[in-house]
């Protein structure tokens, strides 16, 4: 009953988070990686380049970045085959011992579609996910009405959307290499998948609670608020142990994969918060407003 009682603190929480990050969105903007906005990302290493200041001269439209392991990560706009072979040319010349180790070159008519697909995989995930709490609650008719099961399920899903993608927005503006890209994309599809996993559990008690006519003679906030404690060391647990999967994978995994593991990991905090602490809640508010 404690999250229940003070479900407008919980809720207030993630109205500022909300807030921060759609700003965080719109003013600072995302980093788009090559496979959403085209270009060339060029990696090479050798033990002779003592500095970047070479490399940013030849490439004066290009960025380059110090990555670990001392290689550096030259982003520019798409050049051809023969760019690449010609600018390679140069390099070894310059700098002896040279190794090339990743060339990506991508168009921006392809990318503008592997964008628009990602945006389209997105919305209908949304969509199906919404439709299919409303179907499997469909025999749930009071005292809330089924489609608000999945329209809750909605809103916490683009709460638990919003957070990392601001985080994500932030951490691009900052310097730090978070793009917006394929494995984003992919990183928050399965932050949503394990944060409806969350809200179903929790909706799915409520729904045998009503079911089993258990609390009939308490108030639907007294009843969410039991079927929360009934469930919440079960999210916590499960949550927990991929927090603890995803911190040793940041700190010990790949450093290719450390923007794409940090959003699950945000994404999966967020997603057992709004799970436990909105979506039941805005349940009982949406009871109390009326049978709408």
């Amino acid at each position: 009953m404690y999250i229940i009682k003070n479900k407008f603190i919980f809720l207030g929480i993630s109205g500022l988070l909300v807030a921060a990050s759609i700003f965080s969105i719109f003013y600072f903007g995302f980093r788009q990686g090559i496979d959403f906005a085209g270009g060339t990302l060029w990696q090479i290493q050798s033990e002779n380049i003592s500095g970047q200041e070479f490399l940013q001269e030849m490439f004066p439209e290009s960025s380059v970045m110090p990555v670990e392991g001392g290689s550096f990560l030259i982003r520019m706009p798409e050049i051809t085959e023969e760019q690449h072979q010609e600018s390679l040319k140069v390099l070894q010349s310059r700098f002896s011992g040279l190794e090339e180790l990743k060339f990506e070159s991508i168009g921006p008519a392809i990318g503008k579609e592997v964008r628009d697909r990602a945006v389209w995989a997105f919305l209908a995930v949304l969509v199906g996910i919404s439709l299919y709490i409303a179907f499997a609650f469909r025999k749930v008719s009071y005292p809330v009405n089924s489609w608000k099961y999945g329209i809750i399920t909605l809103v916490t899903l683009f709460h638990d959307a919003l957070i990392p993608a601001g985080m994500t927005a932030v951490i691009g503006y900052l310097g730090y290499g978070a793009e917006l890209n394929t494995n984003f994309i992919i990183a928050i599809l399965v932050v949503m998948g394990f944060s409806v996993h969350d809200t179903i559990v929790v909706f799915d008690r409520i729904r045998e609670n009503l079911r089993l006519g258990i609390g009939k003679n308490e108030a639907f906030s007294g009843l969410v608020g039991r079927s929360i404690q009934e469930t919440i060391n079960r999210s916590i647990n499960t949550s927990l142990t991929l927090v603890l999967v995803l911190v040793f994978l940041y700190f010990l995994g790949s450093p290719a994969l450390f923007h794409f593991i940090l959003v699950i990991l945000v994404g999966t905090i967020v997603g057992t918060y709004s799970s436990i602490c909105v979506a039941s809640p805005l349940l009982t508010l949406w009871k109390r407003s009326g049978n709408i």
